[in-house]
């Protein structure tokens, strides 16, 4: 608009050219942008420049050593001095604390017997306090569609009940964790029991049987974390309890015990609460499936790595069988499933059965949901924008003499039905949510064929157009599906909901709660 008047026709040629250009570098492909992948690229190049593709478990020991290390390199003359002191730069780079997937992971409570909780303080990201319940799940064998609407109507609810602007919960991660079938139970029961003058071959028998059943099965592990945002409402609620950290305690105390009857209230099954090493013992596990899932010997709340190294498109670690103290390898890849890339259709609560149970994925995974609570004078909102939207789109297109492929009625359609959902006395909110999904195999190989076997399940069976691997920082990506609560950052509120809460303030000194 500037230069046509001044130079002509070059002006609008450049501004076509610049339009043809950025559509080109921005188009949204299986494989993502061509922006998207050379973003990775930059990324790969500054993380192996700076030496965070390797992670080794700091030790005090170990850190000793590598001070030492960095000095005498420092101290060295000739031409070795600069390749030595880049090499002892990145072995004390590569030795942390926590993980890439649970950087700035402490505890606020990790007693024996006593509720974990986690004290979160990603960088750039908002400080937060988390609690994981291991939950049975809903369905058990086969239960009549009376039941699952009952469960699915339980479920939201809870979800409901914590959505609310008084509630301090702000997300809630699901995590099933799906692996071989574990015999050790039977075969302590049978250890116990066994009749001394039981004949070798009925005890053969049943061994094969444990076998036999234990082969190419896969069995189920659900999880459920709860994030408590430490926000000035937190604070100002825990000021009611106490003083510091004691205040931060008693009031947890409190929420989990509200969490764990929610959650019960829900028919969600069997409710336990994670101690902070049995939390430990499961993300170490995720990382080395070599590990049992429940092997709390030798786990301790501060140590929750295992040595690592990235590759592009992979997470692998370098452990050790506990069982066998053979060094084992496993290969990890994270993708996720965003709404996006997901077809709009009616569904119900088992629309993922196939990425849990599917027969043809033989390989070991970890699914999880994230979900963001949003009150309902937000979802509203949102609703209506959509639905305006649609329906703008949708006579826009009559007016042009278009033909509608029927995408804009589905969608208002859906936007229709959140605005019944969310209608005035419903008790129902709104909720953001983005899903993760980790592989675990142990080679390359395997880790290509299991890609693809996901892929295929997720695009023939869940609506899944396309799954956005995390590749350039696989290891980080493995803590979104780690029960700690990683991977979803909330939807900014309004101007209004942000007026509405200053003008809230704090609660009266004097006021009970």
């Amino acid at each position: 608009m500037v230069f046509t008047p001044l130079i002509g026709w070059p002006a609008l040629a450049l501004a076509a050219t610049s339009c043809a250009i950025t559509f080109l570098v921005t188009a949204k492909t299986h494989r993502g942008s061509i922006m998207d992948r050379r973003r990775k690229r930059s990324r790969w190049k500054k993380r192996t420049r700076a030496g965070t593709t390797v992670f080794v478990p700091y030790e005090v020991g170990a850190w000793d050593q590598l001070q030492q290390a960095m000095a005498d390199a420092q101290e060295t003359t000739g031409p070795t001095r600069r390749q030595a002191t880049a090499q002892a730069r990145l072995d004390v780079v590569a030795m942390r604390t926590n993980p890439d997937g649970a950087d700035g992971l402490g505890w606020l409570q990790y007693g024996r017997g006593e509720p974990g909780i986690a004290w979160h303080a990603p960088v750039g990201e908002q400080a937060y306090l988390s609690v994981t319940f291991a939950v049975s799940g809903q369905l058990r064998g086969i239960e009549s569609s009376t039941v699952m609407a009952q469960a699915a109507h339980g479920w939201g609810a809870f979800l409901a009940s914590r959505a609310v602007p008084s509630a301090l919960v702000q997300d809630v991660q699901v995590t099933t964790r799906v692996l071989p079938a574990d015999t050790a139970m039977q075969e302590f029961w049978v250890l116990n029991n066994l009749d001394p003058t039981a004949p070798q071959a009925a005890v053969a028998s049943y061994e094969e049987v444990l076998r036999l059943t234990g082969a190419d099965a896969m069995v189920q592990r659900h999880f459920v974390t709860v994030k408590w945002p430490l926000t000035a409402a937190f604070y100002d609620a825990a000021a009611k309890y106490g003083e510091d950290r004691d205040g931060w305690r008693a009031l947890m105390r409190q929420e989990i015990d509200s969490t764990q009857r929610g959650l019960v209230e829900s028919k969600i099954g069997r409710v336990e609460i994670l101690t902070a090493r049995q939390l430990a013992a499961v993300i170490r596990h995720q990382q080395n499936p070599s590990r049992p899932i429940d092997f709390v010997a030798d786990v301790h709340p501060s140590r929750l790595g295992e040595t690592s190294h990235d590759e592009f498109s992979a997470h692998v670690v370098d452990g050790v069988d506990p069982i066998t103290a053979a060094p084992v390898e496993w290969w990890h890849r994270t993708a996720a499933i965003r709404a996006e890339s997901l077809a709009t259709a009616a569904r119900t609560q088992l629309w993922v059965l196939d990425v849990l149970i599917g027969k043809d994925l033989q390989f070991i995974r970890s699914v999880s949901f994230h979900i963001h609570l949003v009150p309902a004078s937000e979802a509203k909102a949102a609703a209506r924008q959509d639905l305006v939207r649609d329906t703008a789109e949708a006579l826009s297109r009559q007016e042009a003499g278009q033909l509608d492929t029927g995408d804009t009625d589905v969608h208002m359609t859906a936007a229709r039905r959140r605005g019944q959902d969310l209608v005035s006395g419903s008790q129902h909110h709104g909720a953001v949510w983005i899903g993760y999904v980790t592989i675990s195999v142990r080679s390359r190989d395997e880790l290509a064929r299991a890609s693809r076997q996901l892929e295929e399940t997720c695009s023939t069976g869940l609506g899944i157009e396309s799954l956005d691997w995390m590749d350039s920082y696989q290891a980080a990506a493995s803590g979104t599906t780690w029960p700690i609560g990683r991977g979803l950052i909330g939807t900014t509120p309004s101007f209004s909901a942000r007026v509405y809460s200053q003008l809230a303030g704090k609660s009266e000194k004097e006021a009970l709660s």
